[in-house]
C-alpha cells in the first residue's frame, strides 16, 4: 500500500469511528496530523519551504492557495477543483482534489451530528444554485450531496442566477400545510435578499424545522449583522434561534464546522452559541505575529489542522480572528488591515519569496 493511501485509510476509519458513534481519541488525530503534514511536505514544494519552529507542523496561510496550486498529484488526476468567490482571479482561492471520498464522508457525518441529529430525511428548500449551476462551489457540491443524502424532497429555490421568491414561497405554504417540518440552507447573502425582497410575507413552518446558513458577503451589496439576520430570519419563518445555526468552512478545508445550538436542543443541556470541531480536526487560535497557540480565551487568528485534506496541505492558517468558547470557537470575522504579519512571513516563505 503506497504511503498516500495508508494516510486516507487511517483519515477514513477515524471518521467512520465517530460517524458510529464511537470517541476519536486526540492523540490518535494529532500524530495522524504530523504524519499527514510530513508526507505533504515532501510532496509540495510551498509547504515543503515552511520552516517549523513551534511544537506543531507548519501551517500554510490561506492566501498561498490563491497564488499557487497547493496539491500533492498532478493536474491530470484532479477529479475536481473548487474556488473561492471572488470578483477576479486574483482574489479566488484553488483547492484541487484527485479524489471526494474523504470530503464525503466528513460532509456527511458533520451534519448527521450537528444539522440533521433527530432526522433520517426531512424536506430541504435550498437557498443557493444547484451544484450543476456552480460546479466551481464546494458549497453548492456540499448542498447537492445534501440533497442525495438528507432529503426526501428538495426544491431549489435559487434559479437562473437569483432566489425564485414565487417558488420560495409556494414551498413554504404547503409546508405549513402539510405541518411537516423542513431544512433551510443557504448563504447569508440569500436569507438577506429574501429578508428586503418577501415584504410582509410571513411562515409559521412546523416544530422541528431548522435553518442553516452559511458564508459572507463578499461582492455583495450589504451586510448584516448576524444577531439582527438571527432575529429576522426567526421572525419571518417561525422557527426558534436554537434551530438556526451557522455552518463555517472555507474553499481550503475539506470539514465544516456548526453551531451547537442545534443539536442542544435535541440533547441537550444547552449552552453558549459556539462553532463544534469535528474530532478530526484540530481549531485553534494563535497569536498573529508568532503563530503560537494562545492561552485561554484570549483572541487569536485562526489555525485549522483538516485531517480530510490529504492532497492538499491538512495544516491551515487563516486571518480569522477567533476565540474558545468551553470546547468550541468562536469566530470573530476577519482581521482588520494588513495580513497578519506571521500570515505574511509564512506566505512569503512558501511562495520562494525574499
Amino acid at each position: 500500500m503506497s504511503r498516500r493511501n495508508e494516510l486516507k485509510s487511517r483519515i477514513e476509519a477515524m471518521i467512520e469511528r465517530f460517524d458510529q458513534g464511537e470517541q476519536v481519541d486526540p492523540a490518535h488525530r494529532d500524530e495522524l496530523i504530523e504524519d499527514l503534514a510530513t508526507w505533504q511536505a515532501s510532496g509540495i514544494p510551498e509547504y515543503g519551504r515552511l520552516q517549523r519552529d513551534i511544537d506543531w507542523p507548519a501551517a500554510l496561510p490561506t492566501d498561498v492557495f490563491r497564488f499557487r496550486r497547493i496539491a500533492a498529484h498532478p493536474v491530470e488526476e484532479d477529479v475536481r477543483v473548487f474556488l473561492s468567490s471572488g470578483t477576479t482571479s486574483s482574489e479566488r482561492s484553488v483547492h484541487a482534489y484527485r479524489d471526494l471520498r474523504l470530503y464525503d464522508l466528513a460532509a456527511r457525518a458533520a451534519a448527521r451530528r450537528m444539522l440533521f441529529p433527530d432526522v433520517g430525511e426531512i424536506r430541504l428548500v435550498i437557498l443557493a444554485p444547484h451544484e450543476d449551476d456552480a460546479p466551481e462551489s464546494s458549497l453548492e457540491y456540499m448542498l447537492t450531496r445534501f440533497a442525495e443524502w438528507f432529503g426526501d424532497e428538495c426544491t431549489w429555490a435559487w434559479r437562473h442566477g437569483q432566489l425564485d421568491l414565487d417558488r420560495l414561497t409556494d414551498v413554504l405554504r404547503r409546508a405549513e400545510s402539510s405541518g411537516a417540518p423542513i431544512a433551510l440552507l443557504g448563504t447569508s447573502f440569500a436569507f438577506v435578499h429574501a429578508e428586503d425582497s418577501l415584504g410582509p410575507r410571513r411562515f409559521e413552518l412546523a416544530p422541528g424545522s431548522r435553518v442553516m446558513q452559511t458564508g459572507g458577503y463578499k461582492g455583495r451589496s450589504r451586510a448584516v449583522d448576524p444577531e439582527v439576520l438571527l432575529e429576522a430570519i426567526g421572525d419571518r419563518y417561525g422557527i426558534p434561534a436554537p434551530f438556526i445555526i451557522n455552518e463555517f468552512g472555507a474553499t481550503e478545508l475539506s470539514s465544516q464546522f456548526y453551531e451547537t445550538t442545534l443539536r442542544e436542543g435535541v440533547d441537550g443541556p444547552p449552552g453558549p452559541r459556539r462553532l463544534w470541531v469535528p474530532p478530526w480536526v484540530r481549531a485553534t487560535p494563535v497569536d498573529p505575529d508568532t503563530l503560537r497557540p494562545v492561552a485561554g480565551d484570549t483572541v487569536g487568528i485562526l489555525r485549522i489542522d483538516d485531517t480530510a485534506n490529504l492532497d492538499s496541505v491538512c495544516c491551515i492558517q487563516t486571518a480569522d480572528l477567533a476565540k474558545r468558547v468551553e470546547e468550541g470557537i468562536v469566530v470573530l470575522g476577519r482581521a482588520q488591515g494588513a495580513t497578519p504579519r506571521g500570515c505574511s512571513l509564512a506566505a512569503d516563505e512558501a511562495m520562494g519569496a525574499g
